[in-house]
């Protein structure tokens, strides 16, 4: 004889296996150690600093 389940449950068991499928990729897709957040946000800043530095200021500038 056949085991006897129930539907609901199997249905919500299922979802819940699916969405933690896709949690696994995301994690892998857009997941970044704080390490590796850090310095690319260090190096942001000194892109961002330097392109400031050279930026040419003529004489009828208003700073």
């Amino acid at each position: 004889m056949a085991e006897i389940i129930n539907l609901r449950q199997a249905r919500k068991a299922k979802a819940r296996g699916e969405k933690e499928a896709q949690a696994e990729t995301n994690r892998v897709l857009f997941g970044r150690p704080k390490k590796a957040k850090t310095l690319a946000e260090a190096k942001r800043v000194i892109e961002v600093s330097r392109h400031e530095g050279h930026k040419l200021v003529g004489p009828d500038a208003k700073e």
